[in-house]
């Protein structure tokens, strides 16, 4: 009886090893599972945020590329204003007074239609914003709009004071340009 109870005593043992040998290999594949899970949440949560980088980085790309072009246009409408303005200098070089209003008279004719141009661009800076730079390109607009009348006056009337306030007029467009222009390159300047 003693073989019999040391054989099933070893029969226990074994049983026993086995139970433990397969619950070692069952704990170490359960914790072999949440280990591969828990690495492929980060790994899911790494792309998933690398992706999230890279498409804000490229509409910050895409929206900084469409504000210089819109940024560009306004500049150039702004540019095209003051083009016809300086010719303000050939007027005060014409000696006489049907000559200076056939120059006038072009100068009227042609300020109109870049005051169009920039209405549009304004309008374009308008979109694109931001806030700060949509006011300023607006001013200038403004600004612009309110040379136009002026140089019409300036038509058939040698008056200083006419002069004065078509000369004072353009300096307002002019600092509202200059102030666009730095709120503009503010408004591109890339953020980190």
């Amino acid at each position: 009886m003693r073989g019999l109870s040391k054989r099933h005593s070893s029969l226990a043992d074994s049983s026993i090893m086995a139970n433990s040998g397969l619950w070692v290999g069952i704990l170490t594949a359960l914790t072999a599972l949440g280990a591969s899970y828990i690495t492929a949440r980060a790994t899911s949560r790494a792309v998933l945020a690398q992706a999230r980088t890279t498409t804000t980085a490229e509409t910050l790309r895409e929206q900084r590329n469409r504000r210089r072009s819109t940024y560009r246009e306004m500049m150039s409408c702004a540019h095209a204003f003051s083009e016809v303005t300086w010719q303000i200098d050939d007027v005060d070089a014409t000696p006489d007074r049907e000559s200076k209003d056939r120059l006038l008279t072009q100068m009227d004719e042609r300020i109109g239609p870049t005051i169009g141009n920039m209405n549009r661009a304004t309008h374009e800076v308008r979109l694109d914003g931001p806030a700060e730079v949509s006011a300023a390109a607006e001013h200038v607009r403004q600004m612009a709009r309110r040379v136009q009348p002026l140089l019409k006056a300036l038509i058939g009337d040698d008056s200083p004071d006419r002069r004065h306030e078509y000369d004072a007029a353009y300096l307002d467009f002019r600092e509202a340009f200059v102030a666009f222009i730095g709120l503009a390159r503010q408004a591109l300047e890339v953020k980190e």
